[in-house]
């Protein structure tokens, strides 16, 4: 499915600023303490001076203890507009070792234009973290702006998903566990958002009372039937992107992103399997 693919291409593409080696350096100098503060800051610097409840209702699937201990502290380390400077330095120094002569390609020029232009028709309506980081300014360098744009379009997803998980009635915790049933997440994942054994616990409860988990921890028929409802919608309410592009430049966008989504995989950028449920892309050499 070709919507699918654009959207697995730009996930990788924005998800290097989790895991490269550049984030603790980069935010270190800048003031923030530990991993988390910078993650939990970095993601959500784009709506200001957030507070924790702010961060955890738009990030959903973290437990807000895990919050808590970042966020507000963060601010008083590092204010959100240096801390934005810094993920956005992280993202270059990273895209640039993973890249090299990537980064000042046509083709890549072309992604970030495509891309950018996806952006601009999306609804900002009810989608809190797209519509702050489609504020942001857009880098001027082409690698940089297709890192804005990726960034902006995984979040209007996400804030797709986080309502489709609203209207299933799964919450946080919940969607993590059908994550990690169904294979998606790795065996860490309960540890790696901030869950609790006993919370963790509770949520499988609530999930095989509904008949969705299995007593082994496996999702049941109806629990992969319920996932997938929960993909479909969270595919309708992504519309506005493939439809804004057009076929034609759907099908140019994979392909100018194709090489840049494989030497970020040839470089083992991105762990499999990850917590944000990104497969692994077979793209070929």
């Amino acid at each position: 499915m070709l919507v699918e693919e654009i959207w697995r291409r730009l996930e990788a593409c924005h998800a290097i600023v989790y895991f490269a080696p550049e984030v603790k350096p980069v935010y270190t100098a800048a003031g923030l303490k530990g991993y988390w503060m910078g993650y939990f800051a970095s993601r959500s610097a784009a709506l200001g001076a957030a507070q924790a409840d702010v961060v955890t209702a738009v990030f959903y699937t973290f437990a807000p203890a895990r919050v808590g201990r970042a966020i507000p502290d963060a601010w008083a380390f590092c204010p959100p507009e240096a801390v934005l400077a810094a993920r956005l330095e992280v993202a270059d120094q990273a895209l640039r070792r993973l890249l090299g002569d990537l980064v000042t390609a046509p083709s890549t020029a072309e992604a970030a234009a495509l891309a950018r232009h996806a952006v601009d028709p999306c609804p900002r309506a009810g989608r809190p973290l797209f519509a702050a980081h489609a504020a942001l300014p857009v880098p001027a360098e082409p690698h940089l702006a297709l890192w804005w744009a990726a960034t902006a379009l995984r979040e209007f997803r996400g804030d797709g998903h986080m309502t489709a998980l609203l209207a299933a009635g799964v919450d946080g915790c919940e969607a993590n566990v059908i994550a990690a049933a169904m294979g998606a997440a790795p065996p860490e994942q309960r540890e790696y958002r901030g869950w609790t054994e006993a919370e963790w616990a509770a949520a499988a409860g609530r999930l095989r009372d509904r008949g969705w988990l299995a007593a082994d921890g496996t999702l049941t028929a109806a629990g992969r039937r319920a996932r997938d409802d929960i993909e479909a919608m969270t595919d309708r309410l992504a519309d506005p992107m493939p439809v804004a592009l057009g076929p034609a430049d759907r099908g140019r966008l994979v392909e100018c992103l194709d090489p840049i989504v494989r030497r970020i995989m040839a470089a083992e950028a991105i762990p499999f399997p990850n917590a944000m449920a990104l497969p692994r892309l077979g793209l070929g050499s």
